[in-house]
């Protein structure tokens, strides 16, 4: 299975949501870990002070999601993005961050990860946050996404492909152009489903069809080429 495949199917069904944390601070760890303990269906399998141990807990368990700090000793999260994304199947990795940290945040999501939390998030948007990765969709705290969005576009960060986004779409059957704008507009694979009428498992089907034909390593990565190739209207 490839990567995009595992990032559209998520656990099984009935099963545990695994998550690895990667932070230097102790509160921070301790905080995330009290939260997600209280959660129906989700199961914290390691902790990690740093890249380097994040890389290999994440080895040793194969979590379905790491929270991953960017600023950490030893070895960075920026830096151990391609390592945790380098087996297959890889986990969602989702970062950790502020909102001073959008330059490093960018840098995150062109490498490949499936988005970012604030670290002053609630209880509740961190549990949907990391339920949504485990899913396949994409996690931007709100109120921070259209920044992120604009700025990657000026800045020309969507990756390899980025001066051509019409013959990355060239692949595109009409109903996966109408899924790909969906993602640009930040929707859900139960949102999109209900938007056109079909179940989650066809929206995951178009999702993983997308990410492989476009060469998209996540779904915030195909996000920004709906932008680019303005499918967004």
């Amino acid at each position: 299975m490839t990567d995009q495949a595992h990032a559209a199917q998520g656990p099984g069904a009935g099963s545990a949501i695994r998550v690895l944390l990667a932070d230097d601070e102790q509160m921070i760890r301790h905080g995330v870990r009290l939260i997600l303990r209280h959660a129906d269906g989700i199961e914290v399998v390691g902790e990690a002070v740093n890249g380097a141990e994040a890389v290999r807990l994440a080895a040793e368990h194969r979590p379905d999601v790491v929270l991953l700090d960017i600023r950490m000793p030893v070895l960075d999260g920026l830096a151990a993005i391609e390592q945790l994304l380098a087996p297959d199947p890889a986990p969602q990795v989702v970062m950790l961050t502020t909102f001073g940290d959008e330059e490093n945040v960018i840098r995150a999501l062109t490498s490949g990860a499936t988005g970012f939390l604030l670290k002053d998030e609630g209880p509740q948007e961190l549990i949907s946050a990391v339920r949504a990765a485990a899913a396949g969709d994409a996690v931007l705290s709100p109120g921070v996404t259209g920044a992120v969005i604009r700025r990657m576009l000026r800045g020309g960060g969507a990756g390899a492909g980025a001066a051509a986004p019409d013959r990355r779409l060239a692949g595109l059957t009409g109903r996966e152009r109408e899924v790909l704008a969906m993602l640009g507009e930040g929707l859900s694979n139960l949102e999109i489903g209900e938007r056109l009428g079909i179940g989650v498992g066809t929206v995951k089907t178009h999702v993983r069809s997308i990410l492989e034909k476009t060469g998209s390593s996540s779904r915030v990565q195909a996000a920004l080429l709906a932008h680019q190739a303005g499918l967004m209207g």
